[in-house]
């Protein structure tokens, strides 16, 4: 039994409100009142703790936005009393409290897949408030991409040689970082010329290393790699690799895990960077890099996912649109060269005929 919201006037009143709760629970749009009083802190942390399947690094990332930009605002409010202008006037104090747009974007998209299971699996909520158009578009900038022969140059200016093929097999393999630096001496076969991604390597914020699966099912993979750095790869197993199978193929000088810190400290990465004159290129930018140079090979839709290990279709189209688009200059500007040297030759016929 559950008491209504309010006090009727009449009985007919009541009876008619009693119809529509009626039809709610007939179309499966009525939603229990007193389920829904749980409040968004408790039920967003339960959340986490029972999804299945998250990784230890996706679990610090839920926790760290849920306590740091949800919690403050909304995590007093019960579940079922959350609208959509409540939602709208959070965001918009984040951005205000200067919350970067693509924090504020993980934690919206968070929020939305919490209140999602809250809507289709609880039914504490009849509909998701999270409607903000935009509000999951984290609108990152472009970033910076090398050539050629700046990876090559890249590679040459570490500090540490160990680092020299990292760099190489990074770009020219599509690896990501927790991946290639879990790579094993039997991951590389440099007859087949390939190499295998298996899992990954993740360091948690209490600093601690795990090895996990890779990011998506189809992180798994094996990835051909041009010949053009089979050579740095041949120096560089002979001279810092153990010969055991499961050696560890990139490790730190102490022989430890290598961490991000210990990789740019050792390698000299920002002073490689200046002295190259370029400004901010992160590591994974190396990963884009290779992305990029697949895509303008002509590499199918199907090739990029299995090279990139997505999943989803939507990374993979991000890299053949701009070599699309690159490719629709280049035709454009062969376009002008073609009607600028008719022009040209039309005048010459044109002053040929008059004298």
């Amino acid at each position: 039994m559950h008491t209504g919201p309010i006090t009727y006037a009449t009985r007919t009143e009541a009876d008619r409100a009693l119809t529509l709760i009626e039809a709610q629970m007939i179309s499966g749009e009525w939603t229990d009142p007193d389920r829904g009083k749980v409040l968004l802190g408790d039920y967003a942390r339960t959340w986490i703790k029972e999804r299945p399947g998250l990784r230890p690094k996706t679990v610090e990332l839920y926790t760290w936005l849920l306590d740091r930009q949800i919690v403050p605002g909304l995590g007093g409010v019960a579940v079922g009393k959350l609208t959509t202008q409540m939602i709208r006037s959070w965001r918009a104090k984040l951005i205000d409290n200067g919350v970067s747009v693509s924090t504020a974007a993980k934690a919206y998209r968070l929020l939305r897949a919490v209140l999602m299971t809250a809507v289709e699996e609880d039914k504490l909520l009849s509909r998701n408030p999270c409607r903000i158009k935009g509000a999951d578009n984290e609108q990152t900038p472009e970033r910076p991409i090398l050539t050629v022969a700046q990876v090559f140059e890249l590679a040459d200016k570490m500090a540490d040689r160990r680092f020299r093929a990292l760099i190489l097999l990074t770009t020219f393999a599509s690896l990501r970082w927790g991946e290639v630096i879990a790579l094993r001496r039997s991951d590389i076969d440099l007859k087949a010329r390939t190499v295998r991604v298996r899992e990954q390597l993740i360091e948690l914020d209490g600093g601690d290393m795990v090895l996990a699966p890779p990011k998506s099912r189809a992180g798994k993979r094996t990835v051909s790699i041009p010949s053009a750095i089979v050579p740095a790869l041949t120096e560089h197993l002979a001279e810092f690799v153990d010969q055991a199978d499961e050696a560890f193929v990139f490790l730190g000088k102490r022989a430890g895990y290598l961490r991000g810190g210990n990789f740019r400290r050792e390698a000299k990465w920002a002073e490689a960077l200046k002295e190259m004159g370029v400004k901010g290129l992160h590591f994974h930018d190396l990963r884009h890099m290779g992305n990029t140079l697949a895509a303008q090979s002509g590499a199918s839709l199907a090739d990029l996912k299995a090279r990139m290990g997505h999943d989803s279709d939507r990374a993979a189209l991000i890299y053949q649109h701009a070599t699309r688009d690159a490719d629709q200059r280049i035709a454009d500007a062969l376009s002008a060269r073609v009607e600028a040297d008719r022009k040209a030759a039309n005048g010459k016929k044109e002053s040929s005929a008059e004298s």
